[in-house]
């Protein structure tokens, strides 16, 4: 991941649509589900790293959240959130920055992460990582973050991916976060083919 930079992923957004990605879900169920276990509030601060291509920040809105941030290292697709969003983009930080440098202008309640993680294979990155997300969260803040499963696929939009099981993912986090919630799902593409995904919730530990 370390040499894969802004201009890979504006050329994957400005070739395909946001519903043409093998990550698309029209409705996020699961990371809206963990969300709203965590008890954040409305007014609470959100950070979707990645999030250009979801419509997690759609949902978001709809259901009232207001401090909403969306990172993601390609301007394309950020750019392609915002007229998707039309007048509701005013409501929406939108940042256009790779996640190992995020220097965030505030403490975050909420890091919420769908398919950003396993594309780090190199340990280095996950290490940077996981220093940006102590450096954003809140000392009780919340993590929702999924990757590829045990049984998920080892490449995904021409690059090699890692899978995760919950012991796996909770030692890449360190003994600063707790793991409260997991569960395997099965994401059905586009194409209609089949992906594990491994959705955790980790509150760190003050």
């Amino acid at each position: 991941m370390t040499n894969v930079k802004a201009p890979y992923w504006d050329s994957v957004y400005g070739n395909k649509a946001a519903t043409d990605v093998s990550w698309y879900e029209e409705r996020p169920e699961k990371s809206l589900e963990l969300i709203r276990s965590t008890a954040v509030t409305f007014h609470d601060p959100i950070v979707d790293v990645g999030g250009g291509a979801s419509f997690l920040v759609d949902e978001l809105l709809t259901a009232g959240y207001r401090e909403l941030t969306v990172l993601d290292i390609s301007g394309v697709v950020l750019k392609k959130l915002a007229e998707r969003l039309g007048t509701r983009a005013a409501s929406v930080s939108l940042v256009q920055q790779n996640v190992m440098a995020f220097q965030p202008d505030k403490p975050y309640a909420l890091w919420h992460d769908r398919a950003v993680f396993h594309f780090l294979t190199q340990k280095h990155d996950r290490l940077r990582y996981v220093e940006a997300l102590r450096r954003t969260l809140r000392p009780t803040g919340h993590v929702v973050i999924a990757t590829f499963g045990p049984a998920g696929p080892e490449r995904c939009s021409g690059l090699p991916t890692l899978r995760y099981d919950t012991d796996a993912l909770s030692a890449e986090l360190g003994p600063d976060f707790t793991l409260i919630d997991s569960a395997l799902v099965l994401h059905r593409t586009p194409w209609n083919t089949s992906q594990q995904f491994l959705y955790c919730r980790f509150d760190r530990t003050a």
